[in-house]
């Protein structure tokens, strides 16, 4: 079985609507499964360069599929290895949730298999 690596990536500014509000980051950071195929997470890298508290959350359908909070100006690497498989057609996205008026910009590296 062959597989092709993906990658959602990029450096991005947000501003914060609150921790509870999360929204889109960038249109870039939205993934189709291709129909008949299977996607794997491997990992999740991100970096936050405001002084407060920021979560990237990786959504599956419009539903949180995994959390990655990052401190004020930290960084977070998280292996996603053989956590489990996104079925055909499904849509991945990275959104962002930060305190009400915190601004910055976030770097993320989420990567992927797909077979």
């Amino acid at each position: 079985m062959s597989s092709t690596p993906h990658f959602l990536q990029g450096v991005f500014p947000f501003a914060g609507a609150g921790l509870t509000k999360s929204g889109p980051i960038d249109p870039s950071l939205t993934f189709v499964v291709p129909s008949g195929m299977t996607a794997q997470p491997l990992y999740f890298r991100g970096g936050n360069s405001s002084g407060e508290l920021v979560c990237v959350t990786l959504m599956r359908d419009g539903t949180p599929m995994r959390m990655f909070p990052m401190g004020a100006r930290s960084a977070v690497n998280v292996p996603l290895r053989v956590v489990e498989d996104v079925d055909p057609d499904t849509t991945l996205e990275l959104v962002i949730a930060a305190p009400e008026g915190a601004s910055g910009e976030v770097v993320v590296d989420f990567g992927m298999v797909v077979f």
